[in-house]
């Protein structure tokens, strides 16, 4: 390789500099659009706060394959990246004392995006669209009659289709576990369009189309999708009703507040949200014909499965909110915003049950985010 020798001798240069200045390499996690997002904006609030040290550069280089070329480009707005330090940043792990030229990021594997701090919430989004960016997204937009002065929501259901198209001959059905049915959060798209919002449904690629006859719910990820309105339409929307599987990350990054339905495993809950909403999938044991209780799971490993085989194993059955329980918690959030929410006398007492077996750990710190209120009304014996 012709390169290599220049590249060591660049990695010998800049550890020379180090008493001057430290710079330093990362790797985008660009390949799932989830860790794409989450895990540069969450690294520049913390690297804003102070977390990081002052007197440091940090260049970056990306995973491939990308996700989203739209982000890709957006990223390289906000951070320092170049595919030519690719080799030299392995050239650096490879030596001695490479530790100090990695970003900390990755050296304390915080690269899942948590918002461990509670940063979000107290800061404006790293990313912006350009003038002729918010002209596009517009123009979209009034095209799908959504007027000047109209809001949207977006939902996602995850399915196998888009990793098993992505990464052909990749076992995914560890993930398995993690699918939900569209079907199912139907009727809470045509709910928030009886609300006077259009829905749009998210996907890059989708295992069917959306029968919904209602013309203001849009089967977007069906017909005309593209890397840039996939961040557009995430980033404007009033709120994102999603499952945690990714896309609905790109909310999170532009501070829209996030549904998180069929949220499973139950240790990685989101905290840090103020306007967040969860509901989480049920784990049904077989052997005893009996739900898991909430303290059950998070007080044993089984609240950190994240693998299919992991549930199957013991004999757990994930079950998935049901259509009432998805819309209840789309009115609430809808309600909430709008200033119009009015809580029953037993909700706080539920939060405060539920919230009480969250351990503070390396995963949370912060907490800020609710779970659905009439899931926890419907389902107050798994707080025993």
């Amino acid at each position: 390789m012709p390169f290599l020798p220049l590249a060591l001798l660049l990695v010998l240069v800049i550890r020379a500099l180090r008493p001057l200045v430290t710079i330093r390499f990362g790797q985008l996690p660009s390949m799932f659009i989830g860790s794409f997002a989450r895990c540069p904006e969450v690294y520049l609030c913390e690297r804003d706060a102070g977390l990081y040290g002052r007197r440091a550069v940090d260049v970056w280089y990306h995973e491939n394959p990308i996700s989203n070329l739209q982000l890709k480009k957006m990223w390289g707005r906000s951070l320092h990246t170049s595919d030519l330090v690719r080799i030299p940043a392995r050239l650096n792990q490879w030596l001695p004392g490479g530790q100090n030229h990695v970003i900390p990021l990755w050296i304390n594997k915080r690269s899942t995006g948590r918002d461990i701090e509670g940063l979000l919430a107290i800061t404006d989004p790293h990313l912006q669209f350009t003038d002729e960016e918010e002209q596009l997204g517009g123009a979209y937009l009034r095209q799908m009659g959504v007027p000047i002065d109209g809001e949207f929501v977006c939902f996602h259901a995850r399915d196998p289709v888009y990793r098993n198209t992505k990464l052909p001959g990749r076992d995914d059905t560890h993930n398995a576990y993690r699918n939900v049915s569209i079907i199912d959060y139907l009727p809470a798209a045509e709910e928030a369009a009886r609300r006077g919002y259009f829905a749009f449904r998210m996907g890059s690629m989708v295992q069917e189309a959306l029968p919904s006859t209602d013309s203001n719910v849009i089967d977007y990820a069906s017909n005309g999708r593209t890397d840039f309105l996939d961040i557009y339409l995430a980033a404007k929307c009033r709120f994102f009703l999603g499952c945690g599987s990714g896309i609905d990350a790109i909310s999170t990054i532009f501070r829209r507040p996030t549904i998180y339905a069929n949220y499973v495993p139950l240790h990685h809950i989101s905290t840090w949200g103020p306007d967040d909403l969860t509901i989480p999938k049920k784990l049904w044991l077989r052997e005893e014909g009996r739900f898991l209780t909430f303290r059950e799971i998070l007080q044993s490993e089984i609240g950190g499965f994240a693998r299919t085989e992991q549930y199957d194993r013991l004999g757990i059955e994930l079950v998935e909110n049901t259509p009432e329980e998805i819309t209840a918690v789309v009115v609430e959030l809808d309600e909430r915003l709008n200033g119009s929410w009015q809580p029953m006398e037993e909700d706080e007492e539920l939060q405060r049950r539920f919230w009480s077996l969250v351990e503070p750990s390396e995963l949370s710190k912060v907490f800020r985010s609710r779970v659905g209120a009439d899931f926890l009304r419907r389902n107050r014996e798994l707080l025993d």
